[in-house]
């Protein structure tokens, strides 16, 4: 296994779970963001305010996102199992 293709299967996997998170992470954050907007100009500090409409964000992101998801990872692990004998044998 050569060092250009560990760097190669870890570039793969960094950007796979980048583009897993990141429906999530965003949607979490732009909610966030709007109830900080909302706390500021209402002058509410009230730490668990943002708490379930974040939570149902992330479900609906989760449910919306999800089967592409499940199929990038799928397509990546399936990509890793096949090249299994490339990576072992060299060539």
């Amino acid at each position: 296994m050569s060092p250009d293709s560990v760097i190669d299967i870890s570039q793969q996997a960094l950007q796979v779970t980048t583009l897993v998170a990141a429906p999530m992470l965003l949607s979490a954050l732009a909610i966030g963001l709007l109830i900080g907007m909302f706390q500021a100009a209402t002058q509410i500090n009230e730490m668990t305010l943002s708490f379930i409409p974040k939570l149902l964000a992330l479900v609906a992101a989760l449910f919306v996102a999800g089967p592409w998801m499940l199929e990038l990872l799928t397509s990546y692990t399936l990509r890793l199992y096949e090249g299994i004998p490339y990576i072992i044998g060299g060539s």
